[in-house]
């Protein structure tokens, strides 16, 4: 069966009455489920202000805990946007260059099936698919892109070094996994510490770490089938096992940190763990939520931050 529709004072008076949530101030209370809507907000964010046996909220939550977990959220994917987005550039700025340096620049090139890992079955489909995109979204008509229609109409050619730049990250994650071993090697050996293979299990990860960011998902509980491969940061870091497998920090948020410390430049990195940490420090010193369960929850070993004690990882 499904939920009646509340209107807003229902909706306020639900929380209050039913659910045991403390509301100081009903004007903000209903801009905010005006603003972000009811889902969004409580049904979101509701879940570590929560009494696993009752299902009401514990003592003393108040609505204002709710909307501050949901702005440090907002925040947290701005911030892990921000320098997805960094890495990603570089990835298409090493993908276009070492695939055009051994391939030319014409758009021949990366529209020709054989210029790819063209030998099994399931790559086949798959480069189908990537050619068939590439041609029929940026070749045979006009983008949304004025500088690609440009070099085409003015070059009767559009290089992958232009085109490159109006593909998503998925489009050159797939594209990636789907290239020569030799070049997947030579674009690798631009990241200390990971060989090809792992960069490919990386991007796959960040790519959708990045369209949930992009998409307005919720970031700090977000969970990806896929995972990162084992590295040895996981090992300096003592992240727990069970058997051979670590248990955590593999598909987790801190799994997109952990990526970030081997794709990005160290000083980049730097800048990016101090953000980070100020933005996790300043909500646990006004939650109420307890600082291990805070991280815990996030997928943060309480050690997070030692990742960039290590210069060999």
């Amino acid at each position: 069966m499904s939920k009646p529709f509340l209107t807003y004072t229902q909706q306020i008076d639900k929380l209050r009455n039913e659910k045991n949530l403390i509301i100081d101030d009903e004007t903000y209370a209903l801009e905010m489920l005006k603003q972000i809507g009811y889902f969004k907000l409580i049904s979101g964010y509701k879940h570590l202000f929560k009494n696993k046996t009752t299902r009401k909220y514990k003592d003393n939550t108040h609505f204002e805990d709710i909307v501050c977990l949901y702005r440090f959220d907002e925040t947290l994917r701005e911030l892990q946007l921000k320098y997805i987005l960094k890495a990603e550039q570089q990835l298409k700025s090493l993908i276009s260059y070492y695939f055009c340096d051994r391939y030319g620049d014409a758009q021949i090139a990366y529209l020709t099936k054989t210029n790819y890992n063209y030998t099994t079955d399931k790559n086949k489909r798959d480069i189908d698919r990537l050619v068939k995109m590439l041609n029929d979204n940026y070749i045979d008509r006009t983008t949304d892109y004025p500088y690609i229609d440009h070099t085409k109409t003015k070059h009767g050619n559009l290089p992958l070094w232009v085109l490159i730049n109006a593909l998503t990250f998925g489009n050159i994650s797939k594209m990636y996994l789907l290239l020569p071993q030799g070049l997947q090697i030579n674009i690798s050996k631009n990241y200390k510490f990971i060989n090809e293979k792992q960069l490919g299990q990386i991007t796959t990860v960040l790519t959708k770490f990045r369209n949930a960011c992009a998409h307005g998902e919720r970031l700090f509980t977000y969970r990806t089938n896929d995972s990162i491969p084992d590295l040895q940061i996981h090992n300096k870091l003592h992240i727990p096992k069970k058997g051979d497998q670590y248990i955590c920090d593999k598909n987790d948020l801190f799994s997109v940190v952990i990526s970030l410390r081997y794709l990005l430049p160290i000083n980049q990195f730097f800048e990016y763990k101090q953000k980070l940490k100020k933005l996790i420090n300043d909500y646990i010193k006004k939650s109420p939520i307890a600082q291990d369960d805070f991280l815990n929850a996030i997928g943060f070993p309480a050690n997070w931050s030692d990742i960039t004690k290590y210069k060999k990882i």
